[in-house]
């Protein structure tokens, strides 16, 4: 996979040893992700006392999903967790893994592109089964969903154009400029908790182009998606990423109660242990940033 040194680099800088000092000390904690808002919770609802019982009292998902035969995924276009190679067919970190779920369960995957803000009312409807998208798991989501354990460190940065970077290393020397972040995400949560101005987009990506056409002076997206599609060798030479925000973990999301979120946890388990999880992590270069299973 391209870049793989680039995104092992920031990630080891950013996720594993993230030094908030090195970005002015002052930024807030994390209120958001997708990336997506608020401070992430210390462990995910997929396990516990009162997720058992929600679960014992509402349908049981597996089954739910087994028997309709399809895992339907809710995802948005964000490279190196969930994107389109050039024959049209989803690819990425957590594609590949959702497919690799789906296939544990003995049924087929469907990818379906949500509207990131509105995540928890696909679910609720049902015309989605989870959120599988580098999803940060933070008091928010985990208390309207029912969420996997963490697998995945990230973290967001700033993008500005790379002839100005030097110019703003920290938090502090951001604080003027207009940003842009893809609504509903952890970085727009970050910008509104600090004060700054940000306009809100539908996806990361978007963020990316209202930069690069010069109509926002910087974005914020997550460090995944910066260290696969800023820089030089891709379609957004002109951009560089300078200072974090905040550190945080990924995880996936399932109705409220759902019995899928335990099921997942004993697969990331058994991947993790057998070495298909990392396989795949090497694969789109993420496997700095993969969290041990237990």
């Amino acid at each position: 996979m391209k870049k793989l040194s680039k995104l092992t680099a920031l990630v080891l800088a950013l996720a594993m040893a993230f030094a908030l000092a090195s970005c002015g000390g002052n930024s807030a904690s994390t209120t958001g992700s997708a990336s997506k808002s608020e401070a992430p919770a210390a462990s995910a609802s997929g396990s516990g006392d009162k997720s058992a019982a929600d679960a014992s009292d509402a349908e049981s998902d597996l089954q739910y999903v087994k028997d309709k035969g399809t895992l339907v995924v809710g995802i948005t276009d964000f490279e190196p967790m969930d994107y389109k190679d050039d024959s049209g067919e989803w690819v990425g970190f957590d594609a590949d893994m959702a497919r690799a779920f789906a296939e544990s369960l003995g049924v087929q995957v469907e990818f379906v592109e949500i509207n990131w803000d509105n995540k928890i009312l696909e679910l609720g409807n049902k015309s989605i089964d989870c959120v599988w998208n580098g999803m940060t798991l933070t008091a928010e989501v985990t208390s309207t969903m029912e969420c996997s354990n963490a697998y995945c460190n990230n973290a967001q940065v700033v993008i500005v154009p790379a002839d100005k970077a030097s110019e703003y290393q920290t938090v502090e020397s951001v604080k003027d400029l207009t940003f842009a972040a893809e609504a509903g995400s952890a970085g727009e949560a970050e910008l509104t908790a600090l004060g700054y101005t940000v306009t809100p987009v539908k996806a990361q990506s978007d963020a990316l182009m209202e930069v690069a056409a010069g109509t926002s002076d910087a974005a914020v997206i997550d460090s995944l998606m910066a260290a696969a599609m800023v820089g030089e060798g891709t379609g957004y030479a002109s951009l560089t990423y300078t200072c974090g925000l905040n550190s945080e973990e990924y995880g996936v999301g399932f109705r409220k109660g759902s019995d899928l979120a335990q099921k997942l946890n004993e697969f990331f388990q058994s991947s993790y242990a057998d070495g298909s999880m990392m396989q795949i992590a090497e694969t789109y270069g993420v496997q700095a940033a993969i969290i041990e299973q237990k």
